[in-house]
């Protein structure tokens, strides 16, 4: 009897089946199946672990929190030289944990997966933080939290990071009177949500280029990632309709109105479902 061997998606829908037993690091190299199929996810993980024994050799039980921190950042930041890729930043490759790898260059999430890891290898008690625009790192130190860029390695001041919060306040337009204190924006992100940004980044990626079939893998991964996340739902049906699938968008935009008959786009969704259910019904004979 002969077994297919797994697809891609069924390989990430395994990983992420379960909070508990979620392997970011393993999950986030999976998102490059799609893009490169001949991927050896295992191949990667092991490269990694190999950085992170290069570090714990220059440890000892005795070092304290900072010291590692600061050893963990001079070696990926100053002696393997990751940093972020000024220069093509929108570029695929760079949601790529692999390709990051290859390049020392990424987006602040890729090179945050990749801190947390070697961190936690390291000993050191990390969380990523979904900070608006930009993807941070914090570090528990003594009875405080350090909050690292992993573009630059650098250490951020309160000061600092409310100039950062400020830049984006004006740039979504947000009414002054909403003023969330800057603790909010530094909660620890769940690796589910960290999987979610990346898959974002890309898809707004493959959105900006209409490609309709990328967009459709990514789109895939998403309502697997958030199978309760009827946005998730719409949007790869719009992706479906884009290419043709009538019976299977219909049925995602279906999904979505069940949930979210009240949503300000759910007339003109109602008005598309109807003529999804048009072109896939055959005319009387």
């Amino acid at each position: 009897m002969k077994f297919a061997a797994p697809t891609p998606l069924d390989y990430f829908a395994t990983l992420v089946a379960d909070d508990d037993s979620l392997n970011l690091l393993e999950a986030a190299v999976s998102l490059a199946h799609d893009e490169h199929p001949q991927l050896d996810v295992q191949a990667v993980l092991a490269q990694v672990d190999g950085l992170a024994r290069r570090l714990r050799e220059r440890l000892v039980p005795e070092t304290p929190p900072p010291e590692r921190l600061r050893s963990l950042t001079r070696f990926f930041h100053g002696e393997l030289g990751f940093a972020g890729n000024l220069n093509n930043y929108y570029a695929a490759d760079n949601s790529f944990v692999h390709r990051v790898l290859e390049t020392r260059r990424g987006i602040p999430i890729t090179l945050a997966v990749l801190l947390l890891e070697l961190g936690e290898q390291a000993g050191l008690r990390m969380a990523g933080v979904a900070f608006p625009g930009h993807f941070l790192v914090k570090c528990r130190v003594g009875l405080g939290e350090a909050v690292i860029d992993p573009f630059t390695g650098e250490a951020l001041s309160p000061a600092r990071l409310d100039e950062l919060l400020a830049v984006y306040r004006h740039g979504s337009g947000l009414p002054d009177d909403l003023e969330l204190p800057l603790e909010f924006f530094l909660r620890a992100a769940t690796k589910r949500q960290i999987l979610a940004r990346m898959l974002r980044n890309l898809k707004e990626v493959h959105f900006a280029a209409r490609d309709w079939v990328r967009l459709l893998a990514v789109q895939q991964r998403l309502v697997v990632l958030l199978p309760g996340d009827a946005a998730e739902r719409r949007d790869r049906g719009l992706v479906l309709e884009s290419l043709g699938a009538h019976a299977a968008a219909a049925e995602d935009l279906a999904f979505y109105l069940a949930e979210c008959g009240d949503a300000p786009d759910a007339a003109a969704l109602r008005e598309r479902l109807a003529s999804l259910l048009d072109q896939r019904t055959p005319p009387l004979q």
